[in-house]
């Protein structure tokens, strides 16, 4: 029987997983809520395939601690929590879900914008309390205003689809464009200067890597439109917090949309930071995430634009088509880099 560990397995999740296990004769699997570091040894052991989402960080040690591991499934597009050369090394395949939620992930992206843009979450919490006054509830409009979108795969092409409903010029940048898109949907690639200076709105939709980690830092905000808007649903990594902080306070960066942060995994471990002895890296991130936190022109969501019904349903599908495919020797979704 093969075995599959699943790790970070939320109680949304586990039912449709086990759902999917049962109708695959000789798999056998094992659940757990937590991350891969806080898994007992011996269930590592036995593992042929690993299921993890974004927080298990999967490096050379984690391997050494699988010897039986042959295969990585994780149930996410970006694949940065693992280590790629470690497990090439090591003959590890790794599958990702590379399709589950580009609309899902675009929508969220919205969601954000037209919370600061119309100060929606601020009206909210006025009106909770009784105050029914719109002073200082003057918003913007979309229409007109130029959407700066920062990679256009799957999920960046559903955001320009999106932003041209409602009537907004649209600049992208990416390495490799995509100009038949460009001239189907109607918006202009440009060099990344130029869609930093001339865009009301940076949204950033594109992969973390070496070459791009904190892309966005204090030399690329000075570039941009004074009381611009920035939108991350991608990778927390491509932003340098303290530019972004630094630009808040300043008011060179009118608001801030944030569903991923570079020090995310601090902060849903702090509790553990504060009483098991602490990294004072991590002390200072959560610190300072929890300052943009209170910041009414900021708004910060957990990692949460994935997250609906039908995306949930459709990484699952997939991951579990990644497994089974792979043990029947035909796998799929294989990351080759």
């Amino acid at each position: 029987m093969s075995r599959v560990l699943f790790v970070e397995v939320e109680d949304f999740e586990r039912h449709l997983l086990e759902e999917r296990c049962a109708g695959y004769a000789g798999m056998g699997a094992d659940f757990r809520k937590e991350t891969l570091d806080a898994v007992p040894p011996e269930l590592l052991k036995g593992a042929e395939a690993l299921s993890t989402f974004i927080y298990s960080r999967v490096d050379q040690a984690a391997l050494d601690r699988m010897p039986a591991l042959k295969i990585i499934a994780t149930r996410s597009t970006g694949f940065d929590h693992i280590d790629m050369q470690a497990c090439r090394k090591r003959g590890v395949l790794v599958s990702n879900v590379p399709t589950y939620g580009e609309n899902t992930v675009a929508e969220h992206t919205f969601a954000l914008i037209l919370n600061l843009t119309r100060k929606i979450h601020k009206a909210y919490e006025r009106t909770i309390r009784g105050d029914f006054s719109i002073e200082g509830l003057r918003g913007t409009d979309l229409y007109g205003k130029t959407l700066g979108v920062i990679g256009t795969g799957k999920i960046g092409l559903h955001v320009v689809r999106i932003a041209r409903g409602f009537l907004m010029k649209v600049l992208a940048y990416d390495p490799y464009p995509n100009n038949q898109s460009a001239l189907i949907l109607g918006f202009d690639y440009v060099p990344l200067e130029t869609l930093l200076a001339e865009s009301d709105i940076v949204t950033l939709h594109c992969p973390l890597t070496a070459d791009n980690r904190h892309m966005i830092d204090a030399a690329a905000i000075a570039k941009m439109k004074p009381g611009v808007i920035i939108i991350n649903t991608a990778r927390g990594g491509l932003i340098e917090p303290d530019a972004l902080l630094a630009g808040l306070k300043s008011g060179k960066v009118g608001g801030a949309g944030l569903d991923v942060l570079e020090a995310e995994k601090a902060i849903r471990e702090e509790a553990e930071i504060l009483t098991a002895g602490y990294d004072l890296d991590a002390l200072k991130a959560v610190v300072r995430d929890h300052v943009m936190v209170r910041m009414e022109n900021v708004i910060i969501t957990p990692h949460n634009a994935f997250n609906s019904v039908e995306a949930i349903t459709r990484i699952t599908e997939t991951t579990m088509q990644n497994i089974a495919h792979f043990f029947d020797g035909h796998p799929q979704n294989i990351i080759s880099y």
